[in-house]
């Protein structure tokens, strides 16, 4: 019989752990139920579906065992499932949500894209990427009237070997100083996202917004869990980029303010040091770039971008 050990007692573990003991009866029955799900994927035709599978099952079914779930709680786990895909539609992903906030996407990604060479590090899509955004000309405004402080970024596109890069599809979106993106306003809406291409020596440059520090859509279950477990849903302020160029790994990643409050508490994780950047504050009155009249203040920041072999 399994036995119920109080928090803080001598048969506790570390921090409070409850620990509860399980006969060899008990055990041998749950791990004929283990070893029966795993033999069912024995026909799979496919190698890699089956080995997903027997691996989902071994350690759902151990996370099960460990902490003794109770039938209440698992109903609870598909109650929130079913609320996450409920809210979701083509512009709300609860699901991506969900994957931030537990750092699976973070991790995922770290999985994916190894270290390679000096290349620009990999971290989170986030949920409110669309692929038609708008064309714009180097040099041009991707904010398309957002609300926010001007921001001149600026920067170079090469491979690992410095060899730079003609043409590389440059896709970039970002929050408003709303901390909204412009799909939350309306799904037709675009602005603060565009995409652009890297010139000849593989320069590239456009005005944005200076990135400021948002909530993550957080009026869903997966907002409801954070508040539960006492965590914040702030993200790091950020800006968004894609880049892909033929032979090398397209890079989906961020750049975020240096001295940002938020930091390393960002609620996804998505934060690492390589892509913390200087963004360089400019009196209302500095000359720009381009000859741009501002009225107020601007920011600029430098982001050289080093894509990796394909495959690497």
């Amino acid at each position: 019989m399994a036995t119920y050990v109080k928090p803080g007692s001598a048969q506790a573990g570390a921090r409070g752990t409850i620990h509860r003991e399980v006969s060899p009866e008990q055990q041998a029955v749950e791990e004929r139920l283990v070893d029966n799900v795993v033999a069912s994927f024995a026909t799979c035709q496919d190698p890699r579906l089956q080995e997903l599978m027997t691996s989902l099952v071994k350690h759902l079914h151990s996370f099960i065992r460990e902490v003794r779930l109770t039938e209440e709680e698992w109903g609870t786990a598909i109650d929130f499932l079913t609320k996450a895909g409920h809210i979701t539609d083509e512009v709300r992903q609860e699901f991506i949500l969900l994957s931030d906030t537990l750092g699976a996407s973070m991790q995922t990604i770290n999985v994916n894209n190894q270290a390679y060479q000096g290349a620009t590090e990999a971290t989170v899509f986030g949920p409110f990427f669309v692929g038609d955004s708008p064309a714009i000309e180097l040099g041009d405004d991707l904010a398309f009237g957002a609300p926010g402080e001007p921001c001149w970024v600026e920067g170079t596109v090469t491979d690992t070997d410095g060899t730079p890069l003609a043409g590389a599809l440059i896709e970039v979106w970002e929050a408003d100083e709303d901390g909204l993106y412009d799909v939350q306003y309306e799904a037709g809406k675009r602005a603060g996202r565009a995409h652009l291409y890297s010139a000849a020596d593989g320069s590239y440059r456009f005005w944005g917004l200076t990135p400021t520090p948002y909530p993550i859509p957080d009026d869903g279950p997966v907002g409801k869990m954070l508040d539960a477990v006492g965590r914040s849903p702030l993200r790091a302020a950020h800006l968004h980029f894609m880049v892909s160029h033929e032979g090398v790994r397209t890079l989906v990643t961020h750049i975020f303010p240096e001295g940002d409050p938020i930091g390393r508490k960002d609620t996804v994780f998505g934060v690492k040091d390589s892509l913390i950047k200087q963004f360089e504050q400019q009196p209302a009155g500095t000359p720009t770039p381009d000859g741009r009249v501002i009225d107020g203040p601007w920011s600029r920041v430098r982001f050289d971008i080093v894509l990796a072999p394909a495959g690497a």
